[in-house]
C-alpha cells in the first residue's frame, strides 16, 4: 500500500507539472525569443517543482521525472521495482495532464511540446544531456544531506528554472521524458516523431549525473 501511495503521488505530481507548466508555455505562446512568456515558462516549471516538493515530497520524494528516478536508482537510492513503478506513474500522469490541457485549449497552442534545435537531433541530444545532467546533479547533491530537507524544494525548483532559462532557446527544455511524451502523444505529428530525442537525452543526462556524483565522492541520495 505504501508503494501505491508513492506511485499515486508521482502520478499527481507529473500531472500537475504538465498541466500547469506546459500549460503556461502554451497559453503564453512561449518561443525561443527572449520575452515575458519565455521567463514565465521557466518560472512556471520551477514553481511547480517547489509546490510539489513541499506537498508530495514526503510521500515519494517528488521525482516526477524518469531521469531523476534513474539518477536516484543508479545512486543506490531506490529499488528497481520502485523505479519501474515511478516511471509508469510519471508517464501516465504526464499523459493525463496533457489530455486535460488539450481538452481545455485544443492543440492550436502546441501543448508545450519540445522541438529539435536547428532541426538537428544530435544537437538537441547534446543540449538535453547537458541540461539534465546539471539538473539531476543538483538534486543528488541537495538531497544527499538530511539537513538540507527544508531548502531542497527551493534548490531543485531553482535549478529547474535555471536550465529552462538557457534550454528554452534550444529545445524548449525537456530534461524529463514523461513531461515531453505526454504533450507529444496528444499533439502527434512531428512532436511525436521527434519525442525519442527528449526521452533518450534526459535519461543519458540523468545517468551521467549519477556517475559524476559517484566520481566526485558524493554520498547516496536519501
Amino acid at each position: 500500500m505504501n508503494n501505491m501511495k508513492k506511485y499515486a503521488a508521482e502520478f499527481v505530481g507529473t500531472f500537475v507539472l504538465v498541466l500547469f507548466a506546459c500549460g503556461v508555455a502554451a497559453v503564453t505562446g512561449c518561443t525561443a525569443e527572449a520575452n515575458a512568456s519565455y521567463l514565465m515558462t521557466a518560472l512556471a516549471f520551477g514553481l511547480v517543482i517547489v509546490a510539489m516538493a513541499y506537498s508530495i515530497g514526503n510521500i515519494s520524494g517528488c521525482h516526477i521525472n524518469p531521469a531523476v528516478s534513474l539518477g536516484v536508482l543508479l545512486n543506490g537510492g531506490m529499488s528497481v521495482s520502485d523505479f519501474i513503478g515511478y516511471v509508469i506513474a510519471q508517464f501516465l500522469g504526464a499523459i493525463a495532464g496533457a489530455a486535460v490541457l488539450r481538452g481545455l485549449i485544443g492543440t492550436s497552442y502546441g501543448l508545450g511540446t519540445n522541438g529539435l534545435y536547428d532541426g538537428s537531433a544530435v544537437k538537441s541530444l547534446i543540449v538535453e544531456i547537458i541540461l539534465t545532467c546539471v539538473f539531476v546533479l543538483a538534486i543528488l547533491g541537495v538531497t544527499s544531506k538530511p539537513e538540507n530537507g527544508k531548502v531542497a524544494g527551493l534548490v531543485i525548483g531553482g535549478s529547474l528554472t535555471l536550465v529552462h532559462l538557457l534550454g528554452i532557446f534550444f529545445t524548449g527544455t525537456s530534461v524529463n521524458p514523461a513531461r515531453s511524451f505526454g504533450p507529444a502523444l496528444l499533439m502527434g505529428g512531428d512532436a511525436l516523431a521527434n519525442v525519442w530525442v527528449f526521452i533518450v537525452g534526459p535519461l543519458v543526462g540523468g545517468a551521467l549525473a549519477a556517475l559524476l556524483w559517484k566520481l566526485l565522492g558524493g554520498k547516496e541520495a536519501k
